[in-house]
Protein backbone atom coordinates (compact mmCIF):
# COMPACT_ATOMS: atom_id res chain seq x y z
CA UNK A 1 0.00 0.00 0.00
CA UNK A 2 1.06 3.25 -0.78
CA UNK A 3 2.13 6.02 1.97
CA UNK A 4 -0.53 8.46 -0.52
CA UNK A 5 3.05 10.54 -1.09
CA UNK A 6 4.12 8.95 -4.64
CA UNK A 7 3.16 11.25 -8.11
CA UNK A 8 0.00 9.59 -8.79
CA UNK A 9 -1.11 10.43 -5.71
CA UNK A 10 0.31 13.96 -6.08
CA UNK A 11 -1.25 14.22 -9.42
CA UNK A 12 -4.60 13.04 -7.89
CA UNK A 13 -4.57 15.65 -5.13
CA UNK A 14 -3.76 18.69 -7.19
CA UNK A 15 -6.68 17.22 -9.86
CA UNK A 16 -8.93 17.37 -6.82
CA UNK A 17 -7.92 20.27 -5.23
CA UNK A 18 -8.54 21.73 -9.07
CA UNK A 19 -11.89 20.40 -8.75
CA UNK A 20 -12.59 21.60 -5.17
CA UNK A 21 -11.48 24.95 -6.34
CA UNK A 22 -13.87 25.01 -9.22
CA UNK A 23 -16.75 24.13 -7.25
CA UNK A 24 -16.18 26.83 -4.52
CA UNK A 25 -16.47 29.50 -8.04
CA UNK A 26 -19.50 28.14 -9.06
CA UNK A 27 -20.95 28.34 -5.47
CA UNK A 28 -19.82 31.66 -5.63
CA UNK A 29 -21.76 32.26 -8.80
CA UNK A 30 -24.69 30.42 -8.33
CA UNK A 31 -25.02 32.51 -5.71
CA UNK A 32 -24.40 35.66 -7.65
CA UNK A 33 -27.15 34.39 -9.77
CA UNK A 34 -30.02 33.55 -8.04
CA UNK A 35 -29.57 36.55 -5.92
CA UNK A 36 -29.77 38.73 -8.90
CA UNK A 37 -33.17 37.54 -9.84
CA UNK A 38 -32.87 38.58 -13.82
CA UNK A 39 -32.02 35.28 -14.69
CA UNK A 40 -33.19 33.39 -17.58
CA UNK A 41 -34.73 29.67 -18.07
CA UNK A 42 -31.29 28.86 -20.68
CA UNK A 43 -29.25 30.45 -17.57
CA UNK A 44 -31.01 28.13 -14.76
CA UNK A 45 -30.76 25.34 -16.92
CA UNK A 46 -26.84 25.59 -17.31
CA UNK A 47 -25.93 26.71 -13.98
CA UNK A 48 -28.20 23.54 -12.60
CA UNK A 49 -25.84 21.18 -15.67
CA UNK A 50 -22.68 23.16 -13.81
CA UNK A 51 -23.76 22.69 -10.53
CA UNK A 52 -24.87 19.27 -11.50
CA UNK A 53 -21.17 18.42 -12.54
CA UNK A 54 -19.67 20.33 -9.88
CA UNK A 55 -21.42 17.60 -7.02
CA UNK A 56 -20.72 14.47 -9.16
CA UNK A 57 -16.57 15.56 -8.93
CA UNK A 58 -17.07 16.92 -5.28
CA UNK A 59 -18.73 13.26 -4.14
CA UNK A 60 -16.17 11.37 -6.02
CA UNK A 61 -13.63 13.03 -4.34
CA UNK A 62 -15.06 12.81 -0.56
CA UNK A 63 -15.91 9.11 -1.10
CA UNK A 64 -11.66 8.48 -2.50
CA UNK A 65 -11.06 10.50 0.39
CA UNK A 66 -13.30 8.36 3.04
CA UNK A 67 -12.14 5.43 1.35
CA UNK A 68 -8.36 5.73 1.98
CA UNK A 69 -9.79 6.03 5.96
CA UNK A 70 -8.54 3.50 8.32
CA UNK A 71 -11.52 1.87 9.30
CA UNK A 72 -12.02 2.13 12.96
CA UNK A 73 -11.53 -0.38 15.59
CA UNK A 74 -15.46 -0.07 16.87
CA UNK A 75 -17.98 1.28 15.46
CA UNK A 76 -18.95 4.66 17.06
CA UNK A 77 -22.36 4.71 17.35
CA UNK A 78 -22.05 1.39 19.74
CA UNK A 79 -20.91 1.79 23.57
CA UNK A 80 -17.93 -0.46 25.14
CA UNK A 81 -20.76 -2.74 25.89
CA UNK A 82 -21.60 -3.92 21.75
CA UNK A 83 -25.23 -1.77 22.46
CA UNK A 84 -26.15 1.58 20.61
CA UNK A 85 -25.61 5.22 22.90
CA UNK A 86 -28.72 6.30 23.04
CA UNK A 87 -29.97 8.97 20.19
CA UNK A 88 -29.90 12.29 22.22
CA UNK A 89 -33.11 15.19 20.87
CA UNK A 90 -32.56 18.14 20.35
Amino acid sequence: MSDGTGYVARVADSIEAAQLGSAADLTEEALRVLAECTWTPGEIHLLAVELTASLIDVRRIAESRGARLPAPDHDPDMGATGREHPQTMP
